[in-house]
């Protein structure tokens, strides 16, 4: 039973209460981190009078916080769930740079040294996307790979690891979103349930040409790798950089245990170059996981199927890719030319979402469906354990 505002309420009264809306409290995740703000010790206060109103005190990671005020709404409505409607007020504060640290280290496990994450002895899927040349789609595979796989339940998150090329943002609908950053920890926009991280939400003009040596993007993709907050996840795709350079050799020493999804249309010109990027990730150390072809033809409205970039070029990567290891190397999907997997990229609005019908989007799902049954565990894993 709430109390009434203006009855006097016993002491045992009032700490069972107080102990109510902390339960409540424990019910509020924060946006961004994803985990309940009990939890990232943001609660710093439950106190309840002789009426039976409640003061929440809470700390918000940084000042100017972007989810401050869903924070603010979210533990209102928790707090007057239990003490009733008008009987709940908020205060507001900042975490001191002491509180931030620690919880920078709590979400790391108590390790303070940064490492990079997904690394041999982690859980978590990882998939390179690449391509051997650019302009076959690969972002707009990527991007539409991952929110599938979040409409699935799964935990996903996305390094743009194409530096120079950036579209992530723009296909996922991020434009002009700037990641929060927490002491030292970078926490990833989320978009579609997935987790992104680009280096074009960190440029203030999305037109100006990124130009950088080597060294530069190497220690770019190591810090999307190790100060970027992504939590526990059950995928991370990385989309790659068309070509064989810098970023694929970085990716490789820092994720050798990521698999890797070539994409190429069905030209065989475009098949003899994306062969070269399968060669260079398996030279890195990587496993070749699979190929999807893009614009694989038109569908027209008699049911056949125009065949604009020829047909063949995936199936034939596939097979020469196959040819240099153990296990064969599939032909995932084959998604075929759509006006609204093109137009759902340029309003940020996936097509696996806006148009589940679509046969672009039929095929991205089954990709989807495949990689979702892959469950995450240690086989195949070193344990870094010697026997006695």
């Amino acid at each position: 039973m709430v109390p009434a505002q203006n009855e006097s309420t016993p002491l045992a009264d009032i700490a069972a209460l107080i102990e109510r809306v902390r339960t409540a409290l424990a019910r509020v995740n924060d946006p961004e981190i994803r985990k309940p703000i009990t939890e990232l010790d943001m609660v710093a206060s439950v106190d309840a009078d002789a009426s039976g109103s409640v003061t929440v005190g809470i700390r918000l990671t940084i000042a100017g916080c972007p989810a401050a005020d869903r924070i603010e709404r979210d533990v209102l409505a928790a707090a007057e769930s239990v003490a009733g409607a008008g009987n709940a007020a908020v205060d507001v504060t900042v975490m001191t740079r002491e509180q931030r640290q620690a919880l920078t280290e709590k979400l790391r496990g108590g390790k303070a040294a940064r490492g990079v994450q997904f690394g041999p002895d982690s859980l978590t899927r990882v998939y390179a996307v690449t391509s051997g040349k650019g302009g076959v789609g690969k972002s707009t595979i990527t991007a539409n790979l991952a929110v599938a796989l979040a409409a699935k339940g799964l935990k996903v998150g996305i390094v743009d690891a194409d530096v120079y090329g950036f579209s992530i943002p723009g296909l996922l609908g991020l434009d002009g979103v700037k990641p929060t950053q927490v002491g030292d920890m970078i926490l990833p926009p989320i978009a579609h349930n997935v987790k992104v991280i680009s280096i074009g939400m960190f440029v203030d003009d999305p037109s100006v040409a990124v130009a950088w040596r080597g060294p530069m993007l190497h220690r770019t993709i190591q810090q999307f790798l190790t100060d970027v907050y992504f939590g526990d996840l059950d995928v991370l795709l990385l989309d790659l950089p068309p070509g064989t350079g810098d970023v694929a050799i970085s990716v490789g020493q820092l994720l050798p245990n990521a698999e890797v999804i070539v994409v190429t249309t069905p030209q065989p010109a475009a098949a003899d170059v994306a062969e070269r990027s399968g060669i260079v990730a398996r030279q890195t150390g990587q496993k070749l996981y699979g190929v999807i072809e893009n614009m694989a033809g038109l569908p027209q409205a008699d049911g056949t199927v125009l065949e604009l970039f020829g047909s063949g070029g995936g199936a034939e990567v596939a097979r020469r890719l196959s040819a240099s290891q153990d296990t064969p190397v599939p032909l995932l999907a084959q998604v075929p030319l759509s006006v609204a997997l093109r137009s759902g990229g340029d309003d940020g609005a996936p097509v696996v979402l806006a148009d589940p019908a679509d046969p672009a989007s039929v095929a991205i799902q089954a990709v989807a469906d495949t990689l979702a049954t892959r469950a995450r565990g240690l086989s195949g894993l070193s344990l870094s354990v010697t026997p006695r």
